[in-house]
């Protein structure tokens, strides 16, 4: 057990790993499920000081750590890489034995999203990867991007001018990629929200109220969206709490 001693909010002992991971198992592993992750200040702001990391807590950190753990495919959209300073993506040797004696991969593929492919082939994210990169951008990215990143990554089109989000969950599940865990950013999850792609979000509620300007971790030009979601848990540790919704059944 680490120092953030998670435990359900209705009381009880602290939480292990392993426990909090089948907290957030989905049941049936073959059914295709996307998972949204982000952290919010106690006010809706979604960074301190233009980052996530601002609002992070140990908690945060440790079921963060343990979402990677779950899923078959990590996929960030690329300004959210570059803005976090994302590098290569691997998973430390306590994970990779659990994930082994669960029936999965060592490690799980990192995603990319980009339609305008404004990332460097030689990026420590691609040349160090543990597992080949998949970057998943639109017919209408310029070929030459396209070709140079297709040496490192698997490049797939998910649409023509903008991506489709329900195109993305299909290309990965014909992978064998169902289990896919989103990170960002918050135009990315503008798109699923619009798209009604998204079948789970984890939100942590950060102990810190920011004030005006930060934006909220969604955004985008769409409005009026609104999805119905069921609550199935919180944790808490410390003044963060940990909720997971899951989609509400229509």
């Amino acid at each position: 057990m680490t120092e953030s001693g998670i435990s359900l909010l209705e009381g009880g002992a602290a939480l292990s790993d392993d426990e909090i991971a089948d907290l957030y198992a989905v049941a049936d592993r073959a059914v295709p499920w996307l998972r949204v992750n982000f952290v919010s200040s106690i006010d809706g702001a979604g960074t301190h000081n233009g980052l996530t990391a601002g609002l992070g807590t140990p908690a945060d950190k440790r079921v963060f750590d343990v979402l990677r753990r779950l899923c078959d495919v990590v996929l960030v959209g690329a300004g959210t890489v570059r803005a976090e300073g994302y590098g290569p993506m691997r998973l430390d040797e306590p994970a990779v034995r659990w994930r082994r004696e669960h029936g999965l991969a060592d490690q799980p593929v990192f995603g990319i999203v980009s339609a305008g492919l404004e990332l460097d082939p030689a990026d420590r994210i691609f040349t160090d990867a543990p597992v080949r990169p998949i970057v998943v951008t639109v017919e209408r990215a310029p070929a030459e991007r396209r070709m140079a990143l297709a040496e490192v990554a698997d490049v797939l089109l998910a649409g023509e001018e903008h991506v489709d989000t329900a195109r993305i969950r299909s290309l990965l599940a014909k992978r064998g990629l169902v289990q896919v865990h989103s990170e960002g950013g918050p135009h990315f999850f503008g798109d699923l929200l619009s798209g009604d792609a998204v079948d789970e979000i984890c939100l942590t509620i950060s102990p810190f109220a920011e004030g005006p300007g930060a934006g909220r971790i969604t955004e985008g030009t769409r409005t009026g969206i609104q999805r119905r979601m069921a609550l199935a848990h919180v944790l808490s540790s410390q003044g963060t709490l940990l909720l997971r919704y899951v989609r509400q059944p229509a």
